[in-house]
């Protein structure tokens, strides 16, 4: 099947290969089309002078003013082309004015078939920017990437010459374009009829373009009586392919593949379609976008009965009567297997039956459509009569916006103003009267107004009612009570309203429309907007005769099943309940493996991992096992107690199939990204065999992870048919490789250990020899075990300038993310370099000061820098991380704040890369990297940079130096490299001790608490509204909004205050124990808002017992961990501004500006209890109140003692599990404190131990002395672990900034 699979893949590509190149235009299309022009086919919206008028602006002439200029006051200039005919356009050039500094350096393209509704050129879903010119004479010509067929162009500058103006010459080439159209009208279709009863066809291939300005219609319809059908129609403006080629009918709806692609495609500008099937293989284009897919269903063949009908379902037997909505508009070059209908159709061949009126040219709308480009400076004002106290407004629109002012009327002005107010609200429609008496109605549509669809509005004004009627539906009315009338002729304002309001009776809400409008009707007289633009006072920021409308959701952007909501000018992926956070769902929010765990202390639990992190596999559930040296991942399956078996034989052997956990795609990552692994295979027999004794068959085997059968049964050497007591020597019959195989009447045990990587886990097992008399046997499959993460540690080292390491390309078009350690003496060098035709991306160490993100993506490089305040070419490790998606890029070195750039909406998005991916230097062999990477980690996926260096010149394979797998730095620790060992760096960390896992806690009374001053760039919470600011890449660089905090804590009185963390402007985030006991964290983010509360959990943490609290917030997400158990995800309220946090406060506070009842109340409490481990961001305000009280940042009130109630507990540090978005979870209760007693104990024996080890360590220091002495060879070095003191910590700002602890005696070993 899988072949057959691949082969019809394969046909399929040819098959779309071979059309694409016999629908290429192999012929020349490169022809000059305005020469021949005359000047009546040249217009503009303004010209300087008639000298400068736009007929004089064809490429190298110099005839009157030598080209076209618009007027200086213009701010909206065009110049426009009408081409005399429907022609295919290839590229265009320009110049400036001849003779003059005039010329024009941006510019943006529109064309039409009409002159009245037109298309922005688009390239990468984006409205395209041409460079235009720099110089008068230099001729700037651009292929266009794709052509454009069209009549009418338009050519809208952007900017010109910074000495004198904008001036033009240009030209256009292509060439004719053969053309055949059919324009249907609603009620009409063309039947393709077949010379015999039915078809069958293994491939089709279907092609047309088509134009509407309706949101429904079917546009090709084919069925069979056996249940097979092809359907393609218009949806909501999307189109959607249905196709079935099963046997049975009434299965077709169950079993039948519907696609759906495109959107907006009712915009009356042509869109191409393509289907292309072959077998069950289909391959759907629209516009350029290709979704392939396998259609279901027991057929190869499409087998439709009669005829293939275009534009619509006929009935039966009525002709012009159709079943479903019918296609309106224009269909062009429509094509099935060869055969051109319409073609057919004009020629009135038998073979095409015509139903309704088809004609064989394209009508033109009427409607023209305008857009309001701004939500704050667009509006339109048009006059109207208000006489007979009667008035009618009829309108469409369009947007993605849920808030917005439609329109105004003034409909009295005295004694008080009275205006009707139209307004979008949360995307319904909310009909008001502003000033005199208060009146309001709402509209509930049933649909969400605010979904890019077209909508219907009319409005009617009679005496003292009014009534608003949406899409046809009943119309809600409104009584106008004491309104005088006394108003011959109003105002309406769409949109907004002028800037000086004074002189105009008009009220604007907050938000003004954006969006699109057309079919505009005021007293049943249509409204010709085309001569509004004569009037430039009346309307402000608005394109006529254009719909910008963009569906910013298509193609999806949001990853790992994130959902897209999106506005008039930008989108947002909403990542709740995916595991994954981010502006697109990209990144994690578990840890990848079991390993990350241990070095935070976590005792063995069920944890929920992501196995590539930001890859495509979800995250899982697996129990980690925490060993005194290492950590044990573990996945058991369905058979994991001990089967008897018994009346089996070869032929016919008893087969167990395991089902483990987690899926066979996780199941495969966990094995290759650990170091080692094993599963136990118990097995015990009696009077059975595993191997003929004859000749050596296998009478019992299993199968690999791929389905192989194996028939080891012990070991990491594959291919060997022993058991693990020949490979231990102690079988009890030596002639025998297995113990069982000796078919003794006794009890023999071949139980046995695999742990060859590459054969796990098992997937099936099968015991053949249990049908003898007294035959039995037992077996017990044990779950997957695995260890070790033989990736972080994968690393090479670069001693050539010119070396480097070589890898595919990345894949890196809408996003990529790049994690590393590095280390290097020198003074600059690349990480990594990938390049495209015009794109790439680097990653690089551009001084010992500064790390920068380079990339581009066809329109300029961005970059982003980070400046370290200590030098990165000390020989220690520094860790880089740096991510780009089509919403912002962004770039973190070590705890160093995120330096981010957000993505304008109009640009390019796709980073399209075709060479190799450079590691450790560039194609050009220069600024190459010396020292050493490792953990190079892209997209989820690890580089095996190890491997690799095998076999380069200039590249070795690991690094040398102490900071190894080995040297375990827990809680955050940093490890530093010394001469001969290593030393934990605890100074971020709010632990303490040789590998950062002492706990500090310390108890505090009714009056203690700690006020803790932050200093930039520490403080954390930042202005979130520089988020929202509209610049591009090249003017817009923020730091992240976030907080992370971390603390234990036990306590039996409530309420309490724990942790308040404040702002300049008395913003705050409070952490709070209720009266109940449980856990509140509330944020006052704005004044005018009411503070936002969160509970994870809503049962008792003031217990006695300890707890841990991990909160986490990264712009509006919000992620709260209690003790081991589950992780409640929140979401901020938007629009929220966020300033510096400047202060942190443990326990009471005193004299506050918080007005917040509950905050107060715990306040003057304070905490009682234990408090440990404290950290917010950077900072550690409990450590350096514990350790440097004296600093002026730190101040300490009432009583506070060093407790150590936080260091049994610490094992209990915060880790990621599962995740739900409600404050349903329950919290674990977690364990019994401890004894005094078996404390005692616990030490007691803890001192034998460790006085036996020291003795111990004693003598074999001895022996290895006296061995040494006598050895003429220098031993290599140790690796120890030195003992790193506590010391005082530093003044805040030196903490945030001392990220590491250069040591001056240290020695690099490999450049």
């Amino acid at each position: 099947m899988r072949f057959h699979n691949s082969i019809g893949m394969f046909l399929l590509t040819t098959l779309s290969a071979l059309t694409s190149v016999l629908s290429a235009s192999n012929y020349y299309c490169e022809e000059p089309l305005m020469i021949s022009l005359p000047p009546a086919s040249f217009q503009n919206s303004s010209k300087f002078s008639d000298r400068r008028s736009p007929h004089y602006a064809k490429l190298n002439r110099r005839e009157g003013g030598g080209g076209w200029s618009p007027n200086a006051d213009d701010q909206q200039p065009w110049l426009q082309v009408d081409l005399r005919d429907r022609l295919k356009v290839t590229s265009i050039a320009t110049q400036g004015r001849w003779g003059s500094s005039d010329w024009v350096t941006r510019y943006q393209l529109q064309y039409s078939d009409s002159g009245r509704t037109w298309r922005p050129y688009r390239q990468e879903d984006v409205i395209w920017t041409f460079i235009g010119n720099s110089d008068t004479d230099t001729v700037v010509q651009h292929k266009l990437p794709h052509s454009i067929r069209t009549r009418y162009m338009r050519l809208l500058p952007l900017g010109g010459s910074p000495k004198e103006g904008m001036g033009l010459r240009l030209e256009v080439y292509g060439c004719t374009y053969k053309s055949d159209v059919a324009d249907f009208d609603g009620r009409s279709a063309l039947l393709y009829r077949f010379n015999q009863k039915s078809t069958s066809t293994v491939k089709d291939v279907i092609s047309l373009r088509f134009r509407s300005h309706q949101a429904e219609g079917v546009l090709v319809h084919g069925e069979g009586q056996r249940g097979d059908f092809l359907t393609l129609e218009l949806h909501r403006g999307r189109l959607i392919l249905h196709i079935n080629l099963d046997d049975a009918k009434h299965q077709s709806t169950s079993r039948s593949s519907s696609v759906m692609l495109g959107s907006l495609l009712d915009d009356h500008h042509w869109h191409s379609v393509q289907i292309e099937r072959f077998n069950k293989h289909v391959n759907f284009t629209v516009d350029g976008h290709t979704q392939h897919f396998r259609s279901p269903g027991q057929e190869d063949t499409l087998e439709i009965d009669y005829e293939l009908s275009f534009g619509g379902i006929p009935l039966p037997g009525k002709p012009g009567t159709f079943l479903h909505e019918n296609f309106h508009g224009c269909i062009e070059n429509l094509n099935y297997n060869g055969v051109n209908v319409i073609d057919m159709a004009k020629r009135r061949k038998p073979q095409i039956y015509t139903v309704g009126n088809v004609t064989f040219s394209c009508s033109e709308s009427s409607s023209v459509a305008v857009t309001f480009l701004s939500s704050t400076g667009s509006f339109l004002m048009l006059p109207a009569d208000y006489s007979m106290e009667s008035l009618s407004v009829r309108l469409e629109f369009r947007t993605w916006n849920k808030q917005g002012l439609l329109f105004s009327v003034p409909l009295s002005l005295d004694p008080d103003p009275i205006n009707l107010l139209l307004q979008l609200s949360q995307a319904r429609l909310l009909l008001s009267l502003s000033g005199g008496t208060q009146n309001s109605a709402q509209v509930f549509s049933g649909e969400n107004l605010s979904d890019g669809q077209w909508h219907s509005i009319a409005i009617e004004v009679k005496g003292h009612n009014v009534s608003l009627t949406v899409n046809n539906q009943e119309p809600v009315t409104m009584e106008i009570s004491g309104l005088i009338q006394n108003m011959q002729r109003t105002t309406i304002f769409i949109g907004g309203c002028p800037l000086f309001q004074s002189d105009f009776n008009c009220e604007t809400p907050n938000r003004g429309y954006q969006g699109c409008l057309r079919l505009l009707v005021i007293n049943n007289h249509p409204v010709d907007v085309l001569q509004i633009q004569e009037s430039l006072s009346n309307y402000s920021q608005i394109s006529f005769d254009v719909c910008n409308i963009q569906d910013r959701c298509l193609p999806i952007l949001c990853e790992h099943g994130g959902q897209c909501i999106q506005s008039w000018d930008q989108f947002y992926c909403d990542c709740s309940g995916t595991g994954y956070t981010g502006a697109t769902c990209h990144n994690s929010i578990y840890e990848r493996s079991c390993e990350a765990f241990r070095k935070t202390g976590s005792p063995s639990s069920v944890f929920t991992i992501d196995l590539d992190g930001n890859g495509p596999l979800e995250h899982t559930q697996v129990n980690c096992t925490m060993a005194e040296d290492k950590v044990w991942t573990v996945v058991g399956h369905d058979h994991m107690r001990i089967i008897d078996i018994r009346g089996s034989t070869p032929r016919s052997p008893f087969v167990l199939i395991f089902n483990y956990t987690i899926s066979p795609y996780h199941l495969r990552s966990l094995v290759t990204s650990s170091e080692h692994c094993q599963q136990e295979v118990l097995y015990r027999c009696r009077t059975s065999r595993l191997f003929d004794t004859w000749d050596g068959t296998p009478l019992s085997w299993w199968l690999d992870r791929d389905g192989v059968k194996r028939t080891y049964w012990g070991g990491f050497l594959p291919g060997v048919q022993q058991c693990s007591c020949s490979l231990d020597g102690n079988c009890r019959d030596m002639n025998y490789f297995c113990n069982c195989d000796a078919d003794q009447d006794t009890w023999a045990n071949d139980t046995g250990v695999l742990s060859y990587k590459d054969h796990l886990p098992l997937s099936e097992i099968a015991i053949g020899d249990t049908n003898r008399r007294n035959s039995q046997a037992e077996l017990q499959i044990g779950p997957l075990r695995c260890y070790g993460d033989r990736f972080f540690w994968n690393s090479a080292s670069f001693y050539q300038e010119s070396s480097y390491l070589h890898f595919p390309t990345l894949q890196a078009e809408l996003s990529v993310d790049i994690s590393l350690f590095f280390k290097t003496s020198s003074l600059s060098g690349v990480f990594l370099e990938n390049q495209g035709v015009r794109d790439f991306i680097r990653l690089e160490l551009s001084s010992p000061y500064t790390v920068n993100l380079t990339f581009d993506l066809g329109d300029g490089p961005v970059i982003i820098t980070i400046q370290s305040p200590v030098a990165l070419n000390d020989r220690q490790w520094h860790y880089i991380r740096a991510e780009r998606n089509v919403k912002e890029a962004s770039l973190q070195v070590d705890s160093l704040p995120l330096k981010l750039k957000e993505a304008p909406s109009e640009r390019p998005y796709r980073l399209q890369l075709s060479s190799q991916l450079f590691v450790g230097g560039t194609a050009s062999r220069q600024r190459g990297f010396l020292g050493c990477l490792r953990a190079l980690i892209i997209n989820g996926l690890t580089l095996d940079l190890y491997e690799r260096a095998k076999t380069t010149p200039g590249v070795n394979s690991g690094c040398p130096g102490h900071c190894t797998s080995d040297s375990v730095c827990h809680n955050g620790g940093r490890c530093v490299e010394e001469r001969s060992s290593y030393t934990c760096d605890c100074t971020q960390t709010a632990f303490d001790g040789p590998h950062c896992r002492t706990a500090l806690a310390a108890s505090f009374e009714s009056g203690s608490s700690v006020l803790y001053t932050l200093q930039e760039p520490f403080s954390g919470i930042l202005n979130e509204e520089a988020r929202r600011s509209p610049a591009g890449f090249h003017d817009a660089e923020v730091t992240k909004s976030q907080e992370k905090v971390s603390f234990g804590f036990s306590t039996h009185h409530v309420p309490a205050l724990i942790l308040t963390a404040y702002t300049l402007d008395q913003h705050y985030m409070a952490v709070v124990l209720t009266s109940n006991g449980s856990l509140q964290i509330r944020y006052l983010l704005n004044k005018e808002k009411r503070t936002e509360k969160f509970s994870p959990v809503s049962s008792s943490l003031a217990d006695g017992r300890f707890h841990w609290v991990k909160i986490n917030r990264k712009g509006q997400e919000l992620f709260v961990q209690i003790d081991n158990t589950i992780t409640q995800q929140y979401s901020l309220s938007p629009g929220s501004a966020l300033t510096p946090a400047r202060s942190v406060i443990l326990g009471r506070i005193q004299g506050s500006d918080i007005t917040d009842k509950e905050v107060v109340q715990a306040g003057l409490r304070g905490f009682i209890g234990c408090l440990s481990s404290v950290q917010f961001n950077q900072a550690t305000p409990l450590k350096a109140a514990l350790q440097n009280s004296q600093s002026p940042f730190v101040t300490v009130i009432g009583r506070l003692e060093a407790s150590s109630c936080g260091t049994i507990s610490s094992l209990n540090s915060l880790s990621n599990t599962h995740t739900h978005t409600d404050d349903s979870a329950k919290t674990d209760q977690g364990k019994d404190p401890l004894k005094k007693a078996d404390l005692t104990d616990l030490a007691l024996i803890g001192g034998v131990v460790a006085a036996v080890v020291f003795i111990t360590l004693c003598v074999l220091a001895i022996i290895i002395h006296f061995l040494y002495q006598h050895r003429r060879t220098p031993a290599p070095s140790v690796i120890t672990g030195k003992t790193h003191h506590p010391s005082m910590e530093h003044p805040p700002y030196r903490t945030a900034l001392d990220l590491h602890k250069p040591n001056n005696h240290s020695k690099e070993y490999y450049i």
